[in-house]
């Protein structure tokens, strides 16, 4: 009888690994792969933009996407991330909330419709505006370099 008791207890073993199979659910396993590679509005033009008064901060009227311009680049927060692009349409990248500028992260939460009757710009006479704003500084730092390297002022004997 010894024999038949081992038996029964392979035979009950067996019984509750079956069981347990059939009962069981079967595991899952599951892979979820997210690739952010830019903001998910990409504004193809904004078709105005508004100065931030007291700033130099642009933004974009536009309800549907939080995009600004400052500093010869656009900024745009997504959630808890900062993108950055040098033209409105992208390429945008990543940047770390520490090296957005001060005065693009302290821009009013309800920015539009505190300023929203200040004065809207088309982007096309905007950007025409910006590139010879651009170009006067650019020459007036070229000329400030010659100054210090002695260029100019007076000359002695």
């Amino acid at each position: 009888m010894a024999n038949s008791g081992s038996i029964f207890r392979c035979l009950l073993a067996g019984a509750a690994i079956a069981a347990a199979i059939v009962f069981s659910e079967p595991a899952r396993a599951e892979v979820s792969v997210s690739i952010n590679l830019g903001p998910p509005v990409v504004v193809a033009e904004p078709p105005h933009l508004v100065l931030v008064p007291r700033s130099r901060v642009y933004f974009s009227p536009d309800p549907q996407v939080d995009i600004f311009f400052y500093g010869g680049y656009w900024w745009s927060p997504r959630g808890d991330r900062w993108y950055r692009a040098t033209e409105h349409n992208g390429p945008w990248g990543v940047i770390e909330r520490s090296r957005v500028p001060q005065e693009v992260i302290v821009v009013p939460g309800d920015y539009r419709t505190r300023f929203e009757r200040e004065k809207r710009v088309p982007y096309g006479q905007w950007k025409k505006q910006h590139k010879q704003v651009e170009k006067a500084k650019h020459k007036e730092q070229k000329r400030d370099k010659h100054d210090d390297r002695g260029g100019g002022g007076k000359h002695g004997r």
